[in-house]
């Protein structure tokens, strides 16, 4: 037996090791049964190689709990170590720098980069425990088994171990504070949620199943009447994970089924399918692989991200994948795997550098060319989808250059009456009838198709397109779109007069005079508020309606940029709450107010009241009055 003090400089590693790992101690079970793995897989090589003959493909890793004793095995049946190597790769290796360790972390409040940079991970095993063993046992016959004690303290114990079969049992002595880590359902929780899809089978306790060579016969009691003998019931090992999962198989040895199970594998709380799969596989100039799921989404802009989950050789890491992951794809669903990516030792945090731009670049390219190669192959199916993707689509179309570029292809502008556009197609199909008298082409577009029926109408009677935009980021995009585009403006359809919103050479002539209008004008501005509505007189067809309600195309985009954040608006003070009233002088209302006495409030505000109504403006008190007056007036 042999006694000695771990190569460390300073005496107080390991309090500190709980002090800046207390937050996050539950990981010591991930840490363990990660190294447990990587020594099942070194064997599996070794022996790949003829370097080692026994059987190993049966090669599992067991967890195992001694309530009773309080004490917390973990067992593998990989490389095992000699005593030499307990020495090297736990006593000296582990703490080559501690004294750079205690330098840098001595005043941190928090355990970010604090154990991978060390070799520290089998340490946090005494985040949890008063004393840890490791009974070890090489692949080497030759060798002779070790015992490594440890309370904690750099002092440890080393001498023989009588374990006979190789491999590697840690057996933690949990320590008080820690005894929940003895409860089955909490490190059942544990195992779920970082090791469910490690590459070695992990064996937790053992089960009841039918037995498959025994089939109950039929059997009669003393009356004659036929019965089922029970079913014979069998132990067997309970296996809680799955070494094989999807996306580390080949996309061409895969159905939909496959994927569709694998999903409610990830997410067996979720009912709905997701739209469709996205197969990442890539082994230069990184190592990727995973699967990410289009699922429905509404446009609302809240939606739940952390759902992608993060894995480094099937080890689960962390389901906060920025800067992995761009940002307009957090909302998609699934997992994403990498031995690239760098992290700390605690496999937790992501370290900003070329490797993780590279991937997070591949990622978007790879998702635009499956988006492009559904439109084209589907064009129908796709039209179908848009809807429950297009947020998703809208959010890259802002925030990635090259994301913008590639979905000119497949981004797609619905009409109100469900024709759906590329926006070449648009272009094109608009450009004739749209072009206004300086050669833009006015796109115009509704955000709610019952809203704004009645401009809707009035612009598809004269032969226009409108676009059905009602994503919360649509001032954005088309802000963005009009930018990228030559010569394209957007208009909403209740920015203004359909006639001035498209003004071609011809315009209406008034039938009121210059005296006629400055009149009317001035009997309009004694009753409509002049802090909310500016009055302007436009001679448009007799049949449109008399007084228009609308918002400025600039002062209304600029008020959503600043509600959906982004654009410069943020900090801003808020938009005024103005609206233009536009009167149509050719409308025979006009000249009742003119020839009206008595009744000409009444008439200019019933009319405003309509008008506002048509807006959703009007509530409240203005309601009552409304409806007092409208009364009034079918009396008279």
């Amino acid at each position: 037996m042999a006694k000695g003090k771990i190569n460390v400089a300073v005496e107080n590693i390991f309090p500190l090791i709980k002090r800046f790992l207390y937050s996050d101690h539950e990981i010591f079970l991930r840490e363990l049964i990660s190294n447990a793995t990587d020594a099942t897989l070194k064997l599996k090589h070794i022996a790949s190689i003829g370097e080692y003959k026994g059987n190993v493909e049966d090669a599992r890793i067991e967890v195992k709990i001694d309530k009773e004793g309080k004490k917390l095995h973990i067992i593998d049946q990989g490389v095992g170590m000699s005593q030499e190597e307990v020495k090297k790769y736990i006593n000296d290796i582990a703490f080559s720098g501690a004294e750079e360790f205690l330098e840098k972390f001595k005043d941190e409040k928090n355990d970010a980069g604090i154990i991978g940079h060390f070799g520290l991970g089998f340490y946090s095993a005494f985040m949890v425990a008063s004393q840890v063993e490791i009974h070890s046992k090489s692949y080497r016959e030759e060798e002779e088994g070790a015992h490594w004690i440890c309370d904690g303290s750099p002092e440890y114990t080393l001498k023989k171990s009588k374990k006979s079969d190789r491999g590697t049992e840690i057996i933690l002595h949990i320590d008080e504070d820690s005894l929940e880590f003895l409860e089955e359902g909490r490190i059942s929780e544990l195992l779920n949620k970082y090791n469910k899809f490690m590459p070695i089978p992990i064996k937790f306790g053992t089960k009841e199943i039918a037995d498959p060579a025994h089939e109950p016969k039929t059997i009669k009691d003393k009356d004659g009447k036929e019965t089922k003998e029970p079913q014979k019931m069998i132990t067997v090992d309970r296996i809680i994970n799955n070494p094989d999962p999807a996306w580390t198989k080949q996309p061409s040895d895969l159905k939909d089924e496959d994927y569709s199970s694998f999903y409610r594998e990830l997410y067996p709380t979720q009912f709905e399918e997701p739209l469709f799969h996205i197969h990442l596989n890539v082994d230069y100039p990184f190592n990727l692989t995973g699967i990410l799921y289009f699922p429905k989404l509404t446009t609302n802009m809240d939606v739940q991200k952390d759902k992608i989950q993060l894995y480094q050789n099937q080890v689960f890491v962390t389901d906060n994948v920025e800067g992995i992951v761009p940002d307009f794809l957090q909302m998609l669903r699934g997992v994403i795997d990498s031995p690239d990516i760098p992290l700390n030792v605690s496999r937790s945090y992501l370290q900003a550098d070329g490797a993780v731009k590279k991937i997070s670049s591949y990622i978007t390219k790879k998702v635009a060319d499956k988006l492009s190669s559904l439109f084209k192959n589907d064009r129908e199916g796709f039209e179908k989808k848009w809807n429950d993707i297009k947020i998703v689509i809208e959010y890259g179309m802002l925030s990635e250059p090259k994301f913008f570029e590639k979905a000119q292809s497949f981004a797609l502008y619905p009409t109100t009456n469900d024709v759906y556009y590329t926006f070449d197609e648009l272009k094109e199909k608009t450009k004739a009838a749209q072009t206004d008298k300086e050669g833009n082409l006015i796109i115009l577009y509704a955000n709610d198709k019952e809203e704004q029926h009645g401009f809707i109408e009035e612009a598809e009677a004269k032969g226009y397109q409108v676009l059905l935009l009602d994503s919360p980021i649509v001032s954005h995009l088309i802000q963005k779109l009009e930018t990228e585009g030559e010569k394209v403006k957007f208009a909403r359809v209740d920015a203004d007069s359909i006639d001035k919103l498209i003004q071609k050479e011809d315009s209406q002539i008034s039938k009121l005079t210059e005296e006629e209008q400055t009149k009317l004008k001035t009997y309009i501005e004694e009753v409509v508020p002049k802090e909310k509505y500016s009055v302007q007189l436009e001679a448009m067809d007799s049949k449109s309606n008399p007084f228009i309600i609308t918002q400025p195309e600039f002062l209304r985009r600029m008020k959503e940029m600043q509600q959906t954040g982004g654009g410069g608006m943020m900090g801003m003070g808020a938009f005024p709450e103005m609206y233009n009233l536009v009167v149509n002088t050719n409308s025979e209302l006009m000249q009742k107010i003119l020839k009206a006495k008595g009744k000409r409030t009444e008439y200019i505000s019933q009319a405003l009241d309509l008008a506002r109504l048509s807006q959703n403006l009007l509530q409240g008190k203005e309601m009552t009055d409304f409806i007092k007056r409208s009364y009034e007036l079918m009396k008279s």
